[in-house]
């Protein structure tokens, strides 16, 4: 049976929005009214960080939020019970990303089994090496119906990108630039060409472009050449306003996907 990421991509061929938020942040219990929230906003699906206190690939407003979410006591033991009934709610293809370490250190299978049982659809583990993912993790993947998620950057070889288009079922996260999230999708021409030049691969699956995306300006760029686009760093710094959660949420999407300001 195809999960919902595959699905998704199936019957929407762009442009996706996919939104990244820290759990337990900016309150321990913020990530079920979050999920829904965007769910409601018409966000296309969503990623979850888990937090870690080193969290290599990430800019200083997600490190921050991983920061927060940690003193706020969120675990991965605590994330998945405050996924337990989310699916009787919330239909939007869900997504993990965190790194490898305390995946296992709660067991890779037993972190799988887990996500699988709540809902989860798919994981972003950017440190899991391709080898390993082969050799020992890929086995556990399709047992639970999870698509593994790989990250291509403009350094990354024709060779690899090919290897990762062969071994995905879901869709490539696309990063625009070999720095880490938050800065700006400035559509430079270095930026541009490597867009092209993945274009021009024509992958088997979809990709998505991350890092950078802030503005509906910077996700209609990323959409001429993907299936749509991650926003994190963007849609952090919303839900880290003081009040108002719920009403920032759904304003910043409806400014993302239609370009229209917004004043209430």
């Amino acid at each position: 049976m195809e999960n919902k990421i595959a699905q998704l991509f199936k019957n929407q061929s762009g442009p996706n929005l996919n939104v990244y938020f820290t759990a337990g942040f900016p309150e321990l219990e913020s990530t079920t009214t979050i999920l829904q929230t965007l769910q409601e906003a018409g966000a296309d699906l969503v990623e979850i960080g888990m937090p870690y206190s080193d969290p290599l690939a990430d800019g200083p407003t997600i490190q921050q939020s991983n920061a927060v979410a940690l003193r706020n006591g969120m675990s991965i033991k605590k994330l998945f019970a405050q996924l337990n009934n989310v699916r009787d709610t919330v239909t939007l293809p869900i997504i993990l990303m965190g790194y490898l370490n305390p995946v296992l250190q709660y067991g890779f299978e037993n972190f799988c089994r887990e996500a699988a049982r709540v809902g989860v659809d798919g994981l972003i583990i950017p440190d899991m090496p391709l080898i390993e993912y082969e050799e020992e993790y890929q086995a556990i993947f399709e047992r639970y119906n999870l698509s593994a998620i790989f990250l291509i950057t403009p350094q990354t070889s024709e060779d690899r990108i090919r290897k990762i288009d062969a071994l995905t079922n879901s869709f490539i996260y696309m990063v625009s630039t070999a720095s880490t999230t938050g800065n700006t999708v400035a559509g430079t021409d270095n930026q541009l060409a490597y867009f092209e030049r993945i274009k021009q691969m024509n992958l088997k699956n979809p990709k998505l472009i991350g890092f950078g995306i802030s503005d509906k300006k910077s996700f209609d760029l990323a959409c001429r050449y993907a299936e749509g686009a991650i926003i994190g760093s963007a849609f952090i710094k919303v839900i880290q306003q003081p009040t108002g959660l719920q009403e920032n949420i759904r304003d910043f999407i409806y400014l993302i996907k239609s370009g229209e300001e917004i004043f209430s």
